[in-house]
């Protein structure tokens, strides 16, 4: 629902207002519709705001409670912050305003650093302690929501985006090694607290921060799901679980003061999201999808499903065609808006659809995260069987763009690791206790590490970029650990998503169900050629790249003579790979 940005000094100077103004100014974007700072010694916050709940100037932030000598700043949202409330005036607090975010800095007030495990949402906030100069920082379960950072001896910075790091000034803009390993093998997906930047980190998931006056800083990692068997339970009984935490967590994202829509791609996640609301009672629900035009042999859309969904509910369905000529003037503003580099061609869907959807609501569910949490991916099914302790080993094999030794012939030797940062990064979170099995612990890394870096990001970039929020009720926190708890077989069954399968049995229409998974389709991107071969050849042939010398000569020119025929483990653009990195660094001034 917003931006945020702050400054901590560690040196005992006052805080740099002019810098996190700057920084706060970058994300405008993020939150049109007010933006304000506040500096108190070492200490500087910023935000923009994108007006969701409390819709009047008493929710404005930063916010001071001068009664708690709190401030804070919060970007998210708390689903429960109703039932939050109420216990908190019951524990004799006093609310000046109607919104989330003062329910977040009492509850900080009460529970202490202990508050997160009070949330239901999605949230990055900053705390500061006027009395103690203690600052604390946040992030939720599922990394829905970015933190970034940025640290020298001097000061501790912090953003909702990278590129308002980079408009703050002073940031160590050299390439981060591992990171850069971590984007060619691990599926382009940099775990935390890397960033592709050697001078920026963000906060882990799960996470709160604490930085003292005299600079010490203690993290507590809050949660993390189990991956093991409970109670065991039937088919029919988890089908029934499943659907009915789906339900409560559709229904906790509608909360708020401005109207709710829908992304209706017409895959199986959205459109049950859909058939819920409808079943609830939702009226006049306006649901949208998006379709481009067909390339090498590629259809552009998803229409006949959406729109079957949408006629079956009744919802006011906007079907939004993107002409090809948008296409290629979007993708400059579409890696403006990434933190990160992300190589998934959707993104520049995702960032077209939410420019149309921005000019009708301001809040949209999204079905982001059902294939890591109920296993929808074709890469699970290969290690159903595989031992526990070959299960790292096998993940890499399915999920790995490309085995380590290959980079040789890649990157350029200034560039190479004496190691394979990848597979022990894999290795150690698949050596962690928990996760049963090598399907158990192939979703734990998906799902707490691979979601977070990149579809995740992903939707929160490209639909912030234009003012959106969007709020995914399959990473409903209750609703993945139920998820963890099932058994892989079951989640495995009918293709994949198996459970949720029979969840939507007799809600959604069966064609819905058993169609063949689709994904965002853009096929002018998956299929380089023309103008967008061009912009690909330039971006690697610039003197920038050239003197960057990421890439070895050989390698780029192989890809360049034949885009088409060189693709990773998955099936994804090599070449659409490198190009995007290099297209990521010169549109920052990297």
């Amino acid at each position: 629902m917003c931006g945020l940005s702050g400054e901590v000094r560690l040196d005992g100077m006052g805080a740099d207002v002019a810098a996190v103004a700057r920084m706060t100014a970058a994300m405008e974007p993020r939150g049109p519709d007010g933006a304000g700072v506040w500096s108190a010694g070492p200490v500087a916050l910023g935000h923009r705001r994108l007006k969701i709940i409390d819709l009047s100037e008493r929710g404005a932030q930063p916010m001071a409670d001068a009664e708690l000598g709190l401030t804070g700043v919060f970007n998210g949202c708390l689903y429960n912050y109703r039932e939050l409330r109420d216990e908190l005036l019951a524990a004799g607090y006093r609310f000046f305003s109607t919104s989330d975010t003062e329910v977040l800095v009492k509850a900080y007030h009460h529970w202490g650093t202990g508050c997160v495990d009070h949330f239901k949402g999605m949230f990055a906030f900053a705390i500061v302690e006027r009395d103690s100069g203690r600052v604390v920082l946040g992030r939720d379960r599922l990394g829905i929501k970015p933190l970034y950072m940025t640290q020298d001896a001097d000061r501790l910075r912090f953003a909702s985006t990278l590129p308002a790091l980079l408009a703050g000034g002073g940031v160590d803009t050299g390439l981060d090694l591992v990171a850069l390993h971590h984007y060619m093998t691990f599926h382009a997906v940099v775990p935390p607290p890397r960033t592709i930047l050697a001078g920026v980190q963000k906060l882990p998931p799960a996470t709160v921060r604490t930085v003292e006056r005299d600079g010490r800083i203690e993290d507590r990692l809050y949660w993390s799901p189990g991956f093991t068997r409970g109670l065991p339970m039937s088919r029919e009984e988890w089908t029934g679980e499943v659907l009915a935490a789906l339900r409560t967590a559709v229904d906790r994202r509608m909360v708020a003061d401005v109207p709710v829509g829908v992304l209706l791609s017409g895959g199986l996640d959205s459109s049950l999201i859909v058939a819920l609301l409808a079943e609830a009672g939702q009226r006049d629900l306006s649901t949208f999808s998006i379709g481009f035009q067909a390339a090498g042999g590629e259809s552009g859309d998803e229409f006949v499903y959406s729109d079957l969904v949408a006629e079956r509910f009744g919802t006011d369905h906007h079907q939004i065609r993107i002409d090809d000529a948008r296409l290629l003037p979007a993708l400059t503003g579409a890696i403006g808006a990434m933190s990160e580099p992300m190589v998934s061609h959707d993104v520049v869907a995702f960032y077209l659809l939410s420019q149309e959807v921005s000019q009708h609501v301001k809040v949209v569910q999204s079905g982001q995260g059902a294939d890591e949490v109920f296993a929808g991916y074709d890469w699970y099914p290969p290690l159903a069987g595989v031992p526990r302790e070959q299960a790292a080993d096998a993940y890499a094999g399915v999920f790995f763009d490309r085995p380590y030794p290959e980079l040789e012939g890649i990157l350029n030797p200034s560039y190479l690791l004496d190691h394979d940062a990848a597979s022990d990064f894999v290795r150690a979170h698949f050596g962690a206790p928990g996760a049963e099995t090598a399907v158990d612990a192939a979703l734990r890394i998906d799902s707490t590490v691979m979601l977070v870096d990149d579809p995740v990001k992903r939707v929160d970039n490209m639909t912030m970029a234009w003012g959106l929020e969007a709020r995914t009720p399959f990473l409903d926190h209750d609703l993945v650990e139920l998820a963890a708890a099932c058994p892989p077989e079951l989640k495995l069954a009918q293709g994949g998503k198996g459970v949720l399968k029979d969840a939507a049995r007799g809600i959604v229409p069966d064609e819905v169900i058993d169609r063949t998974k689709g994904y965002f389709p853009v096929p002018a991107i998956r299929h380089l050629s023309g103008p967008y071969l061009e912009l690909v050849r330039e971006a690697l042939m610039s003197p920038a790249a050239k003197e960057r010398g990421l890439f070895r000569a050989d390698y780029v020119e192989r890809l360049l003579a034949a885009p088409s025929d060189h693709r990773t483990t998955l099936g994804a653009s090599q070449l659409w790979q490198i190009a995007l990195l290099e297209l990521w660094l010169q549109g920052h001034g990297v």
